[in-house]
C-alpha cells in the first residue's frame, strides 16, 4: 500500500512468487522459517496465487470532529449516522498462504462460519507522481522490512490496548505468535506482577503471585491514583507481597512503580540476589527502575517491604531484533475511560516502548453504551480522537491501526428468542473508522471480517460464545486473532503493488493545538462517579463476570 521506490514494489511481488512456489506440494521452501509469516486464507486456486494490484477502497468521507474538550452531555443519538459502513474489501489475492497447522485450522474454521476476513484500510498521507510515500502504517511497514533485511538490530515494539475482548490475551496471542513466526521474536515486553481478577491465565504476568490488589481504569468510579500505559495498577495489601517471574533469558529489565506517600519500598532481586531497590518519596510520581539481569539467572521476584506499594508493570525483553507486543486491554474499558491514564507516565512508558505499530481494539462497550443511552455518537468521536492523539504525541514515529468490535447482539435479547443486532454497533463502527482514518490511522472492520450481521449467531451455534452472548471463547478468540493477523501480514506484503487512497484532509494544525490539553481535559471528566450499569450487563463495570477476562 506504500512503497519507497518501484524496486521495493518489484521486490514484492518476485517475494509472493516464490512463497507460491514455495508452497507447491511436495516443494521444499527456501524460504528462511523466520522471515516471511504465512497465515493468511489460501486461494482458491491457482492462478490467484500471483500478486496483482488491489482495487482502491472506497472514497473516505472525513466530516469535521467535534473539539477534544470535554463538553456538556449531548441527547443521545438515536437515527443513524450519515456516512455509511463501507462495503467489505477483499483480502488481496495475492495473499500469502497459511503453513502452520493452527493457521490451516482456523481458516478452515472461519470457511465454515463464513468469516471471509477483509483487508486493512491504510489512508495514503503523503502523495507522490508515482503513487503513495507514506501511508499511515509506513513505520510499521519500514520496521518490518527492517527485521527481513537485517538492518534492523532491536525489537519492533507493538502496543495494543483495548477491552475485555483482548485483556485475556488471546486474540493478541495469535496476533504475536503469527508475527514471531515470520519474523522472530524479541521477549514478552510488558507484564503484570499478577492478574487483572483471581481468574484467568498467567501468559502476561508472574508465574506466582501473593498479596496484590488489582485496580483497573474499567471500575465503575475511578480509582484513588491514575494508570501508566498497562491501565492496571497493583497493590501490596501486606508485607512481603511478592511475584515472581520465570526468566527467558532477557539481559535486563524495568519495573514500573508509582511513588505513593507512606508505600513501603520494593525490592527486585534474582535466585535471591538483590538487584535494585526503590527509594520512595511519596510525591505521586509515576517512575522506572531498570536493572541488569545476570547470565543464566532463573527466576526473577519482585516483593514489597511494606503495604502500600504499587506497582504498575515489569518489562522483560531481549535485545535483538525480533516482535514483541505489548497486552495493554483492561475489562470494561473504552476510549472514555483510557482517559484515566496519567499524562506523564503515558509520555514516560510509551516513549521507553518505542513502539513501531499501535493497536485499538475499541468499540463493543461504546456501542453498549449508546445502547443503553449512557453516551452518544459525538463523545465516541470525541473520546478517540482525543485517545489517538494522545499516544500519538507520545510516540510520534509509531504507526497506528483502530479494529472496530465484532459483531454484537441487542442487550435485551430473551432466551429461546430470535438474536437481533445491536441497534448502535453499525454508528460505532462508522464512527470508530471516521475517527481513524481522519487522525492518520488505519482502520479495521472486525465486524465485516467475521462475517457482518448475524456472524455472533454462527460462532454461538458452533459453540464459541460466552453464556453471555458478548464475549467469545476458545477457537472463535483464536479465530479473531487470525483475522487480524492475516490482514497485517498481507498489508505488509502488497504495500506497493495496489494504489493507496490520499488522505484529502490534513488534522496536523489540530493535532498541534490538542496536544498541549489532551491530560488535563479529558482525566479530570472522569473523576466524578460513573452511573451504574444495568444489573443484568455481566462483563461490564465493577462486577465482572469471568467471561471479562480470560
Amino acid at each position: 500500500m506504500t512503497v519507497p521506490d518501484v524496486s521495493r514494489g518489484l521486490w514484492r511481488v518476485r517475494l509472493l512468487a516464490v512463497l507460491a512456489g514455495a508452497l507447491l506440494p511436495g516443494c521444499e521452501s527456501r524460504t528462511s522459517p523466520h522471515r516471511f509469516p504465512l497465515t493468511t486464507a489460501p486461494a482458491k486456486s491457482a492462478a490467484l496465487d500471483a500478486a496483482r494490484p488491489m482495487p482502491a477502497p472506497p472514497a473516505l468521507p472525513t466530516p469535521p470532529l467535534s473539539d477534544v474538550t470535554p463538553e456538556a452531555p449531548r441527547p443521545v443519538e438515536t437515527a443513524k449516522v450519515d456516512v455509511p459502513v463501507p462495503p467489505p474489501v477483499p483480502l488481496p489475492v495475492g495473499a500469502l498462504k497459511p503453513t502452520g497447522e493452527r493457521a490451516r485450522q482456523l481458516h478452515a474454521l472461519g470457511e465454515r462460519l463464513k468469516a471471509p476476513g477483509t483487508a486493512v484500510e491504510d489512508p495514503c498521507l503523503e502523495a507522490r507522481d508515482s503513487g503513495c510515500a507514506r501511508s499511515a502504517l509506513t513505520p510499521f511497514y519500514a520496521a518490518l522490512d527492517g527485521l527481513v533485511d537485517g538492518a534492523l538490530k532491536g525489537p519492533v515494539v507493538i502496543g495494543a490496548f483495548g477491552n475485555s475482548l483482548i485483556a485475556g490475551d488471546r486474540i493478541v496471542d495469535v496476533v504475536r505468535a503469527e508475527l514471531v513466526a515470520g519474523f522472530g521474536g524479541a521477549g514478552r515486553g510488558v507484564l503484570l506482577v499478577d492478574r487483572m481478577a483471581p481468574y484467568g491465565g498467567r501468559s502476561r504476568t508472574a508465574a506466582v503471585s501473593q498479596g496484590w490488589e488489582p485496580r483497573t481504569l474499567g471500575e465503575l468510579h475511578a480509582p484513588p491514583h491514575p494508570f501508566g500505559i498497562t491501565g492496571v495498577y497493583h497493590v501490596a495489601t501486606e508485607a512481603r507481597a511478592r511475584g515472581r517471574f520465570k526468566l527467558e533469558g532477557e539481559p535486563r529489565g524495568t519495573l514500573w512503580w508509582k511513588d505513593v506517600a507512606g508505600a513501603g519500598r520494593l525490592v527486585v532481586s534474582v535466585d535471591g540476589v538483590m538487584l535494585a531497590r526503590t527509594e520512595p518519596q511519596g510525591d505521586g510520581t509515576s517512575r522506572a527502575t531498570a536493572f541488569d539481569v545476570p547470565p543464566g539467572a532463573k527466576w526473577l521476584e519482585v516483593a514489597a517491604e511494606g503495604r502500600g506499594a504499587i506497582v504498575q508493570g515489569m518489562v522483560l525483553q531481549k535485545d535483538g531484533p525480533g516482535i514483541v507486543l505489548d497486552m495493554l486491554g483492561v475489562p470494561s474499558a473504552d476510549a472514555t475511560l483510557y482517559a484515566r491514564l496519567e499524562e506523564d507516565a503515558l509520555k514516560a512508558q510509551l516513549q521507553q516502548r518505542d513502539p513501531k505499530l499501535l493497536l485499538f481494539f475499541l468499540g463493543g462497550n461504546e456501542s453498549k453504551r449508546l445502547e443503553w443511552k449512557r453516551t452518544d455518537v459525538a463523545t465516541v468521536r470525541r473520546d478517540l480522537t482525543a485517545l489517538l492523539r494522545r499516544t500519538r504525541a507520545a510516540a510520534p514515529g509509531s504507526a497506528c491501526l483502530v479494529v472496530g468490535p465484532m459483531d454484537a447482539v441487542q442487550d435485551s435479547h430473551a432466551k429461546g428468542k430470535p438474536l437481533a443486532q445491536r441497534p448502535f454497533l453499525e454508528a460505532a463502527i462508522s464512527a470508530e473508522r471516521e475517527v481513524a482514518i481522519s487522525e492518520g490511522c488505519g482502520f479495521f472492520n472486525l465486524f465485516t471480517a467475521m462475517g457482518g450481521a448475524g456472524s455472533l449467531v454462527r460462532f454461538n451455534q458452533a459453540g464459541f460464545m460466552h453464556d453471555d452472548l458478548v464475549h467469545p471463547r476458545g477457537q472463535g478468540l483464536d479465530l479473531l486473532g487470525q483475522l487480524v493477523a492475516d490482514a497485517l501480514i498481507n498489508a505488509w506484503a502488497e504495500q506497493g503493488t495496489g494504489p493507496t487512497p490520499v488522505l484529502t484532509s490534513s488534522r496536523e494544525e489540530e493535532q498541534v493545538k490538542a496536544s498541549g490539553d489532551q491530560g488535563s481535559g479529558s482525566s479530570s471528566a472522569l473523576t466524578s462517579s460513573r452511573e451504574e450499569e444495568p444489573t443484568k450487563t455481566s462483563g461490564d463495570g465493577a462486577g465482572r463476570a469471568v467471561e471479562d477476562v480470560r
